[in-house]
């Protein structure tokens, strides 16, 4: 008797507790559903878009460009840039780069968790990274490798016009099949494992996937590129892999995964100023480099690189005189690397960096017995309003809108290029 008692009581406690879990899982349906009645059925992608009157939060600046109020979240990247900036600075890095861009064009690269797709927006920050690149390493080479229907194909051969990379890509944009990270990686380790031993080698893997479809033993490719010294780093835009984790690990490499597109943008630009070298791979090696000559408007000669008559314009290698159409390249016929002294200038910038900002408060300014200027070096816009202002030495003033990471960019008032300054006690260049 006793025991039919315990077990109708065991019964009722159970039955108690599944009809206290359903009744929570019918609240926590309908909070799901008020929650999605609210947005009015949006996607997480539109509801960055959906705030109501949210053209309430941009306001008109001095030159008539659109600017957030809240700039919180801009200010503190930059401010993380900074101390990124100064964290490596004084640290040898690599001048002349030789990097392949793998990007995973697998039918995971079709969904639309980002808009219009990961492949579309993925297309979009590489033609901006490239040209991105090539602008602060006019000196180094980039590649295409795009992984689909399980096999790596080569879309570009390094090189050094971004223009035939952009084209390239964005005539292939066609996502299929399952991602194999191994058959990338053996790809790149062949082109890679040739570059002389002064170049740098690195990888940047786009990867959409959430798995990898591999013919062999990834782990032994993964040792093979840590043994040629083949930096590889790893952007993913859906969850994190322990194989792409591991691989950045060996390799040392960045693994980071994307929370969104601005997000995605700054990782993937993150890749374009040289990163340190690493201590046992940095070797001092002295490099022959030609300065050619631009050839005349109205001569006629055979372009090596195309390998067709051009009339006007091109360059002469100075070794063997062979005609080139752009700088920087090799040249094909000696091999000698041609480039020009603004080229060779833009590279070196990196190795010494200027010194650090001070910010200066506004109400400085506004103060008589302050000789400050009262206009931003960079931009010549008015440092009156209130906002972040930026000191280098004693005589170069900058607004937060001048301020960049690599101190070589676009201000983002007047759209032009800002060279790098330097300060040298009275004297600043």
């Amino acid at each position: 008797m006793i025991e039919v008692i315990i077990a109708t009581a065991i019964l009722v406690n159970r039955n108690m507790n599944n009809g206290e879990q359903r009744r929570l899982n019918g609240e926590a349906e309908e909070d799901e559903d008020e929650d999605d009645a609210n947005n009015g059925g949006l996607a997480a992608w539109e509801r960055a878009y959906a705030d109501e009157r949210s053209w309430e939060s941009l306001q008109e600046d001095e030159s008539g460009l659109l600017q957030p109020i809240d700039n919180q979240s801009l200010k503190h990247a930059q401010y993380r840039r900074r101390l990124r900036a100064a964290s490596t600075a004084r640290i040898q890095k690599g001048l002349i780069r030789y990097l392949y861009i793998v990007i995973d064009l697998s039918k995971a690269a079709a969904e639309m968790d980002f808009r219009p797709s990961r492949m579309g927006v993925v297309a979009k920050h590489v033609e901006a990274f490239i040209i991105e690149f090539f602008y602060q390493n006019p000196l180094s080479q980039v590649g295409l490798v795009t992984i689909k229907d399980g096999v790596a194909h080569c879309l570009t051969d390094l090189g050094g016009s971004p223009n035939s990379h952009v084209k390239a890509l964005m005539g292939k944009l066609e996502c299929s099949g399952d991602s194999s990270l191994q058959n990338a990686l053996d790809l790149v380790h062949g082109y890679l494992e040739q570059i002389p031993s002064y170049g740098h080698r690195e990888v940047l893997i786009l990867y959409s996937a959430l798995s990898t479809c591999d013919p062999g033993d990834i782990m032994e490719t993964i040792q093979k590129c840590k043994k040629s010294k083949i930096r590889c780093s790893v952007i993913g835009l859906s969850a994190e892999i322990f194989i792409c984790k591991h691989l950045c690990q060996e390799t040392g490499g960045l693994y980071y995964i994307a929370l969104d597109e601005p997000h995605l943008k700054e990782l993937i630009l993150e890749h374009a100023p040289p990163p340190p070298a690493i201590a046992e791979f940095a070797i001092a090696n002295l490099i022959k480099m030609g300065f050619p000559q631009r050839a005349a408007e109205g001569s006629v000669a055979i372009c090596s690189c195309h390998k067709e008559a051009k009339v006007g314009g091109g360059y002469t290698c100075p070794r063997c005189k062979a005609r080139v159409c752009d700088l920087p390249t090799e040249c094909r016929i000696c091999g000698l690397t041609l480039i020009s002294s603004p080229h060779l200038a833009r590279s070196y910038h990196h190795l010494f960096p200027i010194v650090p900002f001070d910010e200066v408060s506004p109400s400085l300014l506004i103060d008589q017995q302050n000789k400050f200027p009262r206009a931003c070096f960079g931009c010549q816009q008015s440092l009156l309003n209130p906002g972040p202002i930026r000191k280098l030495g004693s005589l170069v003033i900058l607004c937060h809108n001048a301020i960049v990471p690599q101190h070589v960019s676009r201000c983002s008032l007047r759209k032009q290029h800002l060279a790098a300054f330097e300060c040298n006690n009275d004297k600043t260049t």
